[in-house]
C-alpha cells in the first residue's frame, strides 16, 4: 500500500465515521423520545441511565475516531511533509 492510498482511506474513514457520529447525535437530540421508548421495550432504563449510556457512547466513539483515524492521518501528513 502506498502512502497516498493510506491517506485516502484515512480521510474517507474519518469522514464516514464523523457522519455516523453526527447522525447518532442528531437522532439523540431530535428524536430522543422515540429512541427511549424503543430501548425501554428491551431494557429497563431510567431517563438518566439512558442519557448517560448514549452520552458515554458518543464520547467513546468520538475518541475512537480521533485515535484511530484522525491522529494517524495527521501523522502521515506531517511525515510526508
Amino acid at each position: 500500500m502506498t502512502a497516498m492510498l493510506i491517506r485516502q482511506v484515512l480521510i474517507w474513514s474519518t469522514c464516514l465515521n464523523y457522519a455516523v457520529l453526527l447522525a447518532w447525535a442528531g437522532v439523540f437530540m431530535f428524536a430522543r423520545g422515540s429512541m427511549y421508548r424503543m430501548h425501554r421495550r428491551w431494557f429497563r432504563l431510567s431517563d438518566e441511565a439512558f442519557d448517560a449510556i448514549h452520552y458515554g457512547g458518543l464520547a467513546i466513539y468520538k475518541l475512537g475516531i480521533l485515535l484511530f483515524n484522525l491522529v494517524p492521518l495527521i501523522a502521515l501528513l506531517l511525515a510526508e511533509g
